[in-house]
């Protein structure tokens, strides 16, 4: 049997690959290489890698104000919000070699535009991704109510009653992302083995009735928290996730310090180092320069820097790396 026909394209694809693996730089291929490890290999540690913040260290990440992590741990992929802009979005996600095609589910603290921009994105790239979002009445990831929560008038003509007298027993309304792959949360929820979803509202003026997510990860080294913008308050989240474990051991992200005044700040900064005793702490976002510098002096050594593009590893001894590292020499 005659298989020139088979052999000669083999033969042409692996030397075409070899040539141009050979004429790669050493540093092109080893980037290439490293953003295909980042994108396939499941992380040595569990860390989380920042994707969106107006702060950092890596020059291919453009800076903007909003949040955004990649959560790798207890062998889940987790996408934290989605930042503001989609277009920054997918260029950061990029840079870190990210693969948002194999997300477990993604989750959307709340639905502030600098946190959920991202979201059209990222359903581009994984359309049918799970999303944990809050359930809001009337919120723009969709929400459903019974009937029952209007007044109704029976002595009017059906044709001026809201479904002619007859509305269906519950009322369910869209969302700004038809198609989507929404779960709304109301109340405090484990999705996966040590991961909880903390649903909690804000009383803060400005933000009243704000329904926020925050992500708690059960450790063996004590809980995990990742959050936001802390709407709800740092302390409510803490004290939510605590009834799981009392040993709060690192939190990272936004708590929303921003426009605090001074003496706010030290009251949070001596609620989390004395009342909580938190481990370590890796703040972001909308906590505010300000509280940067008065939680670095507080946590010294236990203070994590986590700009864009900052990989957090976590474990007994958390530790952030500003760029990720290549395993190639």
């Amino acid at each position: 049997m005659e298989h020139t026909g088979w052999h000669t394209p083999m033969t042409t694809l692996v030397s075409v690959a070899l040539v141009s693996a050979l004429v790669l730089s050493p540093g092109a291929w080893a980037s290439t290489t490293h953003a295909k490890l980042m994108s396939t290999a499941s992380p040595a540690h569990p860390r989380i890698t920042v994707l969106y913040d107006a702060f950092g260290k890596k020059a291919s990440m453009k800076k903007d104000w909003g949040f955004a992590a990649l959560v790798e741990v207890n062998g889940k992929r987790i996408l934290f919000d989605t930042g503001d802009n989609p277009d920054v979005f997918a260029q950061n996600v990029k840079a870190a070699g990210v693969d948002l095609t194999r997300l477990d589910f993604a989750v959307i603290s709340h639905r502030h535009g600098d946190h959920m921009g991202g979201l059209t994105y990222l359903l581009k790239v994984n359309p049918k991704v799970k999303i944990y979002a809050p359930k809001e009445g009337f919120g723009v990831f969709g929400s459903s109510l019974p009937s029952s929560f209007y007044r109704k008038a029976d002595r009017l003509p059906p044709d001026m009653r809201y479904f002619d007298g007859n509305p269906p027993t519950v009322m369910n309304f869209g969302n700004a992302w038809p198609g989507a792959n929404f779960e709304l949360i109301d109340k405090t929820i484990e999705v996966a083995p040590g991961l909880t979803l903390i649903a909690l509202v804000s009383d803060a003026p400005g933000t009243k009735e704000l329904k926020e997510l925050s992500l708690a990860i059960n450790t063996p080294d004590g809980m995990v928290l990742v959050v936001g913008c802390s709407h709800p308050g740092i302390d409510a989240i803490i004290a939510e996730a605590a009834k799981t474990n009392t040993r709060i051991h690192f939190i990272a992200g936004g708590l929303h310090l921003v426009v605090a005044p001074d003496a706010v700040i030290q009251k949070v900064t001596t609620s989390l180092k004395d009342t909580w005793k938190v481990d370590w702490i890796a703040p972001g976002h909308c906590t505010g320069e300000p509280s940067f510098a008065v939680l670095k002096e507080a946590f010294g050594d236990h203070y994590l820097y986590a700009g864009l593009g900052t990989i957090l590893e976590l474990g007994a001894t958390p530790h952030s790396l500003a760029a990720p590292v290549s395993t190639l020499e």
